[in-house]
């Protein structure tokens, strides 16, 4: 295997050689293909940039700083791809040493609270992460083998998933598993160690069987955000150990860890070598690292409170203001209130882009609780608006209230579980494509617990978009998304999707071909039964199971 490696590396190394310029972005998906090029690239003194998806913006925006894109890039960005293995040479070159202040990485922050901004990081930053990282957990990994939910484009998942390894000499899995049934196959093999975020955590189903991933599971980490008591203990339960919540940044690199046990809020315990103090003029976080490439303090967006059983609380970010007509609003205020009101189980609001000569505006995606959901399904989006209106208007100025809202069935979330601002700008750019999102619908057949619907779907459907340019079809996303938006419009489904079981797509659905929807409701079980089929046959089916807040996990 290690020979293999090398021969990657070399492979990877004869197209660093090509390469004039000393920036480059790199993209893949297998961790071990991606480690190859990362470490040939450093070879050849090239920094990388790493980027966490491929959206046109993200490559415009890299276009202007790199020399260079490597890896699956979309092909308007020129990359160049991962070359082939020059058969029955092994790399035989010795890796030199590396100057530790040799900037390799320029990284991104995730996209959360803005648009993402490039840092920059050198080598003896990432030397001393890894060598921190080892000191604290490192004896109770042993020579588990490490398993992932999240990309290592992101540093984070750069970290544990792809450099702490390679440094410990631990065995690393190449692909990210997306997928609670594969995951916990996989985890039910061998030793082994789960690096995921709190979104995945918190969706894990518990009606699959854990039992082996218990016997083999060594750690399970969390980063990317704070994982509620409740989702941490119910994890503890599943997989049989505490989650290990890590606390960074990509500014700042890792400064914390804390496990949490029961309800009570853990304090946050500084890792080797980390400084921390509360600002004096203030109550938020500042901290000093060697991981931060100065030995200046740095002041973090984040308010803290200092626990007398020591260590440190989070008390919230303290950055997330704008100002609209002169008036400060704090946008984290906007969506606790709108978590107060009852209706709402998750929100984000983010201010629109500045108009000249126009108001900022600020729009509020919302996924709703049960209480939210009967209100929406009854009197409709324009009531849930008002009511929510009504509720922020206790605490925030009147000019703060949203005037966009999107109800979702869940936030969207990227490869490392989190919610970035241009995720939810895509969803607002939706609004002003005209073309249809939802098939011609006719009720064929209703019974109390069963309906039968035609659907033809227009060949100007929105979704046909790309998906292919030859022969249009309808992805399977779409399909599952489909029966649950029909189901929740005939039954009165529970507010919390939680899995879904048996889902096959047999043949393709066409524009403008009749298709037939039946779906099926098991009230007892939570239990959505749906299937898609024509004269041709059935096109899909599947079973998605959803749960009442307090059930689900």
């Amino acid at each position: 295997m290690l020979g293999s490696f090398l021969q990657r590396i070399g492979a990877w190394g004869d197209v660093m050689q090509g390469i004039a310029g000393r920036q480059v972005a790199l993209y893949l998906e297998d961790s071990l293909e991606f480690a190859a090029a990362l470490l040939a690239a450093w070879q050849h003194g090239k920094t990388v940039w790493l980027t966490a998806d491929t959206l046109p913006a993200s490559c415009q925006a890299l276009a202007q700083a790199v020399d260079a894109f490597l890896g699956e890039f979309p092909p308007e960005c020129r990359a160049v791809s991962a070359p082939e293995s020059r058969a029955g040479a092994p790399f035989l070159k010795p890796l030199e040493p590396l100057d530790p202040e040799f900037t390799a990485l320029v990284v991104h922050t995730s996209g959360s609270t803005g648009a993402p901004q490039a840092i920059p990081k050198k080598l003896s930053q990432l030397f001393s992460e890894v060598a921190s990282l080892e000191a604290v957990f490192g004896p109770r990994l042993a020579q588990a083998e490490i398993v992932a939910t999240v990309s290592h484009q992101h540093i984070y998942g750069l970290l544990f998933k792809v450099l702490w390894p390679l440094a410990a000499g631990r065995a690393l899995h190449a692909h990210s598993l997306n997928f609670p049934e594969q995951l916990a196959q996989v985890l039910a093999q061998r030793e082994c160690v789960l690096v995921a975020s709190p979104a995945h955590l918190k969706r894990l189903p518990a009606h699959l069987d854990w039992r082996a991933a218990q016997r083999c599971l060594r750690a399970v980490f969390s980063s990317g955000g704070p994982l509620a008591a409740d989702a941490a203990v119910a994890v503890a339960d599943l997989l049989g150990q505490i989650p290990i919540e890590v606390y960074g940044s990509s500014e700042t690199g890792g400064i914390a860890w804390r496990q949490v046990r029961g309800a009570a809020c853990a304090a946050w315990q500084a890792l080797p070598a980390v400084a921390w103090r509360i600002a004096a003029d203030g109550d938020v976080l500042e901290v000093r690292s060697p991981h931060l490439g100065h030995d200046n303090w740095m002041r973090l967006a984040d308010r803290g409170q200092a626990s007398d059983k020591g260590g440190f609380l989070l008390q919230g970010r303290s950055d997330r203001i704008v100002k609209i007509e002169q008036k400060r609003i704090s946008l984290n205020a906007i969506e606790q209130a709108l978590l107060d009101s009852g209706l709402v189980r998750e929100a984000r609001v983010i201010a629109d882009q500045e108009v000249a000569g126009q108001r900022q505006k600020l729009t509020a995606f919302a996924v709703v609780t049960e209480a939210g959901r009967a209100l929406l399904n009854a009197q409709g989006k324009h009531a849930l608006n008002q009511r929510l209106r009504l509720c922020l208007s206790q605490v925030v100025d009147a000019v703060a209230l949203p005037r966009r809202w999107r109800y979702l069935e869940q936030m969207p979330l990227n490869a490392q579980g989190k919610t970035t601002q241009a995720q939810l700008l895509a969803l607002l750019d939706e609004e002003t494509d005209t073309r249809p999102r939802l098939p011609r619908v006719r009720l064929l057949e209703q019974e109390p617990l069963r309906v039968l619907l035609e659907l033809i779907v227009p060949a100007s459907l929105f979704y046909f978009d790309g998906h292919f340019p030859a022969a249009p079809v309808l992805p399977g996303v779409v399909q599952v998304d489909w029966a649950i938006l029909f189901g929740r419009r005939h039954f009165e489904l529970p507010a919390v999707f939680r899995a879904i079981h048996a889902l096959k797509f047999q043949h393709v659905i066409q524009a403008e071909l009749p298709v037939m929807l039946e779906l099926t409701y098991e009230n007892s079980k939570g239990s959505l039964q749906f299937r898609y089929f024509s004269g041709a046959g059935q096109h899909a089916g599947g079973r998605i199971l959803f749960a009442n807040e307090k059930s689900a996990c």
